[in-house]
């Protein structure tokens, strides 16, 4: 058996555009400036409160961070109801999911800096209620790149980590499946560039989300 964790944001699904939203409200609506999208890209797949004090530029969460961080999650659910702001499949990722889910010998999962809440949107809106054996979030675990979603996952699946394959979009996730003796398998199609994956560890790289059927020696048929 082999366990399959993949990250959400970036991997799964097309969510810069709504997270960017959330979040540059939450800084106007705090006094701060519109942060610019590649703020928001860079930091996308930590902890909430670490993300906001780290584009705050703070070394710590503080007070301040706390309370952005839960006006970021009061306004979640109704700017993603608006118009544009919903979180698409990427291209290529639904046959893919299909397909991994007929491996007997796979077990998948999920590893997201979102909320047990935003996980079960996610996997709501695109039938995924049923793919992920095993899956930790934002409000299960220590924030990315600390290995602890991956090591729970793997006791629950009971599955050691050197049969473990992390598939995810940023540096944390390579960095949180090296921590955790894990593969660590980067997608082109992130909010991350390639060379920072290879940087941070990534064992491999996709270009497609068909190539982990081919990485993983699954026939397509």
């Amino acid at each position: 058996m082999r366990l399959v964790l993949f990250d959400c944001d970036g991997t799964l699904v097309d969510s810069v555009k709504l997270i960017h939203e959330v979040m540059a409200r939450t800084f106007v609506d705090f006094g701060y400036a519109r942060p610019d999208v590649a703020e928001t890209k860079a930091i996308i797949g930590l902890t909430l409160d670490i993300a906001i004090a780290r584009m705050q530029g703070k070394p710590h969460v503080d007070d301040e961070a706390l309370a952005m961080t839960a006006h970021y999650k009061a306004i979640f659910t109704g700017v993603r109801a608006e118009p544009g702001f919903q979180e698409p499949l990427f291209d290529g990722i639904a046959p893919m999911m299909a397909r991994l889910e007929r491996e007997d010998d796979l077990i998948l999962g999920a590893v997201t800096g979102k909320s047990r809440r935003g996980l079960d949107l996610i996997r709501a809106a695109h039938g995924f209620d049923k793919t992920f054996f095993v899956s930790r979030t934002a409000d299960d675990c220590p924030s990315k790149p600390h290995p602890a979603m991956v090591t729970e996952c793997c006791s629950e699946a009971g599955i050691d980590a050197d049969r473990t394959v992390v598939i995810g979009d940023a540096v944390y996730d390579m960095q949180m499946a090296k921590a955790a003796g894990a593969k660590a398998v980067g997608v082109s199609w992130g909010y991350a560039s390639v060379p920072e994956l290879v940087d941070a560890g990534a064992d491999h790289i996709l270009r497609t989300p068909a190539d982990l059927l081919e990485w993983l020696e699954i026939s397509d048929a």
